[in-house]
């Protein structure tokens, strides 16, 4: 590291520094693949958390060796805000730091050489891992496992598209029966007249069939027991009042309004950027960020578990 890079390192350090206390934040994460200087750290974050986030695993070893708590970046080839967002999520998914924490960021914005940035993240939306515990919140009768199957595969879409081309979608989960009622068929139905097990969610190749069905319109209505129940169709819900953030359309409108109506869980696939939300009661509870790398779940002693990125948070 040249003598100009140090310099620029320890003043973005101190200026970091310096917002953390100044906003009471509760870590300072440090996203980079260069040799720092970690005694000086320790100085200047005295009485602060640090989290060292890289993908140089000398370096992570360098950093635990020096006392601080790391995060392995597992993208490599990814923009800056990507690792970030990994740096992150894990960080909250290893219980690190809580969600609703404040986090300032240091990282390299502009030149991958030096780190340039300093960011500050309030993550006060949910941020982390869905738990037994939170499923058990939202009161629904969806097993997790059918959750997960369905928000994996909705991840997928969101990151994959279809041919090179975003692809938007809805899956309903849930009080099917109701579902089907207060809505109708745009087209055709893809799995009319195929077998429960041909229809299961469980199975890769209908998973796979799925993305492609995917880019036509209409929702995916799909049961408790993650069996598909119709494809296609045109949400027909009585008008609810929704408080909608600026910039979702009709899709998401339909699925908080279908939501609101019936004991289903909504999940959206945005064609727009491929960020998946999760509907329920006619709001937002869980929203996650199509990161390159596949969705990792944990298994904890009670149940498993997801990790997830609310870009709620403003740099």
């Amino acid at each position: 590291m040249t003598t100009d890079s140090r310099k620029l390192n320890s003043a973005i350090l101190e200026s970091a520094t310096g917002l953390a206390r100044a906003t009471g934040a509760d870590a300072i994460i440090i996203v980079s693949d260069v040799d720092l200087e970690w005694n000086e750290i320790q100085q200047k974050c005295s009485g602060i958390s640090v989290i060292f986030a890289s993908v140089a695993r000398n370096l992570l070893e360098s950093a635990q060796h020096a006392g601080f708590l790391t995060i392995e970046i597992e993208i490599p080839e990814s923009t800056v805000y990507e690792q970030l967002t990994q740096a992150v999520l894990d960080s909250v998914a290893d219980e690190l730091v809580a969600s609703g924490s404040t986090i300032v960021a240091i990282y390299s914005g502009i030149d991958r050489e030096n780190m340039d940035t300093v960011s500050v993240f309030k993550l006060s939306e949910r941020l982390g891992r869905l738990t037994a515990r939170d499923l058990k919140r939202l009161e629904t009768k969806v097993p997790l496992e059918t959750l997960k199957v369905v928000v994996d595969l909705a991840v997928e879409i969101g990151r994959e598209g279809r041919e090179g081309k975003p692809v938007g979608t809805i899956f309903v989960v849930g009080d099917h029966r109701k579902v089907l009622e207060q809505s109708q068929s745009a087209v055709w139905d893809a799995v009319k007249g195929y077998s429960r097990k041909e229809r299961s969610l469980f199975d890769s190749r209908v998973r796979e069939n799925v993305k492609e069905i995917a880019q036509m319109d209409g929702a995916f209505v799909v049961a408790s027991d993650g069996t598909i129940e119709a494809t296609c169709r045109i949400i027909d819900t009585a008008p609810v009042e929704l408080s909608m953030s600026h910039g979702l359309g009709s899709r998401h409108y339909s699925a908080a309004a279908i939501s609101k109506n019936t004991q289903a869980i909504s999940v959206v696939v945005s064609e727009s950027n491929g960020t998946v939300r999760i509907f329920q009661n006619g709001q937002i509870v869980l929203r996650i960020e199509p990161l390159r790398r596949a969705m990792k779940w944990k298994d904890t002693v009670s149940a498993a578990s997801i990790e997830t990125m609310d870009k709620s948070a403003d740099a």
